[in-house]
């Protein structure tokens, strides 16, 4: 139902100026559209073709995933790109493939329902081509339909696809991706009923000299029941702290071993004289025992202290502080 236009001031007051002069008759105008009904459009209303938030962001999660994936299946430099989202009735959309297409139809898993993606013939040859030794130097244009074997060779490659896409969902809203089955035949592809709004994301493939395209459909009643979730989710994920990692990332690194020495002083001798050192023989050091000594951690200096003896043991106690630019701070008593 449309709704109607908001008048301004200025016209509000021609609109009386019009009715106290006898212009216009609010009786007559009224029963002009008395009785009558205004169709409505369920599924082609602007707030259920709205966008779904952060969706592109799962596209280009995908992109980075499948450029890598796709180059090494098929051993080829592969280049990906975004075309762009679109929404269309279902039985629209149909109306837009091309002939031959291979498309997959694949479960979002919790999710209801079912989604599609498509690849258009001249992706499909360059991989079958790729995938069976050929050099795909040249585009291919066949206009026949795919041969078993063929299909099943792209489903090897779609299955990949999926993987990514799975990949790329995760951080938004975990899904698993299943395959359901192939088919070619638009007209028995049915994944929601034809009036049904499905949201559109076109992908160019770029496959040494072949260039294709491939478009993913997932129906808008299917992602609605998390379209709150997925307007925050990314944000939550990317931007916000997650309150556990610091806790636990404390307690990792309280855990950490460190190696703590304490230097009792310096003494420079001759390579000889180490070499004559025996069991009994004493080293002169360059300060007394009483002094303090210098305390490093994992070999910077951090501390200094007095030697002494705690409990039977030999023992330092920390005197000063040693910041990191050199500065001293006295312990406090």
């Amino acid at each position: 139902m449309a709704m109607e236009k908001i008048l301004t001031k200025a016209e509000i007051e021609a609109l009386l100026n019009a009715v106290f002069d006898g212009r216009i008759e609010p009786e007559k105008e009224l029963s002009k559209t008395e009785g009558t009904a205004v169709s409505y459009d369920l599924f082609n209303t602007e707030a259920y073709r709205g966008f779904v938030p952060n969706l592109d962001i799962v596209y280009d999660g995908y992109i980075r995933f499948n450029r890598i994936t796709l180059s090494n299946r098929l051993r080829k430099v592969v280049e990906i790109k975004k075309v762009g989202a679109r929404s269309y009735k279902f039985d629209d959309f149909l109306q837009t493939l091309p002939t031959p297409v291979c498309m997959a139809i694949f479960k979002l898993e919790p999710l209801k329902g079912a989604a599609l993606v498509a690849m258009d013939a001249a992706m499909a040859f360059a991989i079958i081509d790729s995938v069976l030794g050929g050099t795909s130097r040249n585009s291919l244009t066949l206009s026949r339909l795919f041969t078993n074997l063929e299909l099943r060779l792209v489903e090897m490659v779609l299955t990949d696809v999926l993987a990514d896409l799975e990949k790329a969902w995760a951080p938004l809203y975990p899904v698993r991706m299943n395959l359901l089955r192939m088919e070619m035949n638009p007209r028995l592809v049915t994944i929601v009923p034809p009036e049904y709004q499905v949201v559109t994301m076109t992908i160019k493939v770029h496959i040494e000299e072949t260039v294709g395209t491939m478009i993913f459909v997932v129906p808008i009643m299917t992602i609605e029941p998390i379209r709150d979730k997925l307007k925050e989710g990314m944000q939550f994920d990317l931007m916000a702290i997650d309150p556990q990692w610091s806790f636990r990332l404390s307690s990792e690194i309280l855990d950490a071993p460190l190696e703590l020495s304490v230097e009792l002083g310096n003494s420079n001798i001759t390579l000889r004289e180490l070499l004559d050192l025996q069991v009994g023989d004493t080293v002169m050091l360059d300060k007394p025992c009483t002094s303090e000594l210098l305390v490093k951690v994992e070999g910077v200096p951090k501390y200094e202290g007095v030697p002494g003896v705690r409990h039977g043991n030999r023992a330092l106690q920390i005197s000063t502080i040693i910041s990191n630019k050199g500065a001293k701070r006295e312990r406090p008593a």
